[in-house]
């Protein structure tokens, strides 16, 4: 029997003990394989933040398993110490362990961290620094875990690269084995860390940052970054699966013990986007769009639901209404979830008819919200980014939903986009404005239930790495705030003002996120700074300490306007250049030009773009050249 890592006095005084003791359902135990030498290689897979967000990252449960599909590689989980055990784990000297063995991280072979977002990037110390594995890379030891990064973030990984041995640029499903593989040969044949890293760097989709040297022009801007190796690629193509129904999936995802963020069988189907909003990195990064089909997926739906015992089956992807057969999936899933009693969630979904149609018939949403984001308050707006959406649309979209009977109505929108006017802001309260008005329109006062309640909500445009909007200038966190102050006083004048809610995203922590999107290696002093100062959960508000960040940047002669509202120039070498992705810096250029002019680009079925992705020769890029 397996020795719990923390002793029964502090499970019994910390907040939601079952987030360190393992054991749940279809989590897997090699305890025994490890004992009699069957294991050769083990991982230890982290998402830095609490396991509540943790244990809801479908990229984790997808990874997991797959590994300990190999009998050779036990695969474990990490995650953040809450801020009621850090503490403890610190003055106890209680070293940070893995749940399903509950042994040190630092007794692995590999510690693999997923980067989801900026305002993890303390976490990823603490993680570090529980486990005992020295922050730097250049100062860990042979025996040290190989510390790899993967995720979104990691298409710019440089802020961190010096925390980092390696960077996984893709998805996972490719190379992982290829990795893993490459390290038990060169530990066979006695080779050092430094010479795995440096077979590691002929890995496609592998960016191992000691191997690559950046140079900076006095202006502090990027010179040049090349290889330090004659044998080590200039570019690092990003990784990803070609063919959707033949990746592997886990059809026995783990089953938390306690609630978590998404409490639930998740489903995904498909990955990219069609539609090409200017502000959405998700939508570029993961392009081409590729679908899993509709046997698969059914097929999916039914094991997976059998093996957790789960109430609701949510359909992952970044635009649902978008998979060629979610009409017919939709209607088969709830054929055979109505007998099941079990509920179908559809996130992502554009709001028609149809969609509206369905999401009455899968669960009991006339108790909750319906959710628009048109992102822009102004068509003028809307076309800037790209959004392929009208205002008529939106009010379509509001009629219809009021018809079928609901009254709560959520809007998300962002402030600070490019070439943004008061006209714009403005426009947020007034389309909210309309939409209420929409209601007492559409539904005859003796027929309607209850109030119509609209929350408007705004968060501040962040420019990302490998969007049209990359070339983008933020603003100061005093200019956002009088933005949002703006919206706020234009909804108080509005007829339907007590109908309408509003709220803004925190600007100081948009600034922080701006800095840390677009940033370069300089920016590994400040984290670390920021981190030892006690920032930590910076993603969560309460936590959140901007003064604390604002020391670290002065003490390290950074000024974080570098990053933010300086101007960038077309041809500006970018920090994350070296990285390929297949949407070329060409078209992302022209899709920034394009902007300017308020000018539409077709979604990719409509027409394509040539935005480079067909390089991949998958998805939706093979199926529109037939």
């Amino acid at each position: 029997m397996r020795r719990p890592a923390l002793p029964d006095e502090i499970l019994l005084t910390i907040d939601k003990p079952a987030r360190y003791i393992g054991g749940e359902i279809n989590s897997i135990d090699k305890t025994d394989e490890q004992k009699n030498g069957k294991i050769d290689v083990r991982f230890a897979m982290c998402f830095p933040d609490v396991y509540e967000i943790g244990m809801s990252h479908l990229g984790i449960q997808i990874l997991y398993h797959m590994l300990n599909m190999r009998e050779d590689i036990w695969c474990e989980r990490v995650y953040s110490p809450w801020t009621d055990l850090d503490p403890l784990m610190r003055s106890r000297r209680i070293p940070l362990f893995a749940l399903e063995s509950q042994d040190p991280v630092k007794d692995f072979d590999f510690l693999g961290i997923t980067i989801q977002y900026e305002m993890c990037y303390t976490n990823i110390l603490q993680i570090l620094d529980l486990s005992g594995i020295p922050l730097r890379a250049s100062a860990r030891a042979e025996e040290d875990p190989i510390v790899i990064g993967g995720g979104p973030c990691t298409y710019n990984p440089e802020p961190l690269a010096d925390f980092f041995d390696l960077f996984y640029i893709g998805e996972g499903e490719t190379q992982m084995f290829p990795l893993i593989d490459a390290y038990k040969e060169n530990r066979k044949r006695g080779g050092s860390r430094a010479d795995f890293l440096k077979a590691a760097a002929q890995i496609p989709g592998i960016y191992v940052p000691s191997l690559y040297e950046p140079a900076y022009n006095a202006d502090g801007t990027l010179a040049s970054f090349d290889p330090v190796c004659p044998d080590v690629p200039s570019k690092v193509r990003k990784e990803i699966v070609r063919e959707m129904d033949t990746a592997y999936y886990p059809e026995e995802p783990i089953v938390p013990y306690i609630r978590v963020t998404q409490d639930r069988v998740v489903m995904e189907i498909q990955r990219g986007c069609i539609r090409g909003c200017r502000f959405c990195q998700a939508g570029m990064i993961y392009r081409p769009v590729r679908e899993r089909s509709l046997d698969r997926l059914t097929a999916l739906a039914g094991k997976m639901l059998a093996a957790t015992g789960q109430d609701e089956l949510s359909l992952s992807s970044l635009s649902s209404s978008d998979h060629s057969q979610i009409r017919p999936l939709i209607e088969s899933l709830i054929d055979s979830c109505n007998e099941k009693h079990v509920n179908i969630s559809l996130p992502s979904l554009r709001i028609d008819s149809f969609s509206l149609d369905v999401m009455s018939r899968v669960q009991d949403v006339r108790k909750s919200s319906i959710t628009f984001a048109p992102e822009a308050g102004t068509q003028r707006m809307r076309n800037v980014i790209n959004k392929g959406l009208t205002e008529e649309d939106i009010l379509t979209g509001a009629a219809e939903a009021f018809k079928g009977g609901w009254t709560k109505v959520k809007l998300y929108f962002m402030l600070g986009l490019p070439t943004e006017t008061e006209e714009d802001m403005k426009g947020i309260a007034e389309l909210s404005e309309r939409i209420c008005e929409c209601f007492f329109d559409t539904v005859p006062k003796e027929n309607r239930k209850g109030k119509i309640q609209l929350t408007a909500s705004s968060s501040f445009f962040v420019p990302k790495p490998f969007t049209p909007f990359q070339w983008a200038v933020m603003e100061q966190k005093d200019e956002y705030l009088r933005r949002a102050h703006l919206v706020k006083d234009t909804f108080r004048a509005q007829l339907n003002n007590r109908s309408m809610h509003y709220e803004y995203h925190e600007a100081d922590v948009t600034v922080l996120e701006g800095v840390l999107a677009r940033g370069d290696r300089k920016l590994a002093d400040v984290i670390e700074t920021a981190y030892r100062s006690g920032c930590l959960f910076d993603a969560w508000g309460d936590f959140f300490e901007f003064d604390k960040w604002l020391q670290a940047f002065a003490s390290c002669g950074i000024d974080p306007d570098f990053y933010t509202v300086r101007s960038r120039a077309d041809d500006e070498l970018f920090p994350w250049d070296f990285i390929d992705i297949g949407v070329t810096k060409a078209f992302l250029l022209r899709e920034w030009k394009r902007s300017q002019n308020g000018e539409l680009t077709p979604n990719c079925r409509d027409a394509c773009s040539g935005c480079g992705a067909a390089v991949f020769g998958c998805g939706i890029c093979v199926k529109e050249r037939k």
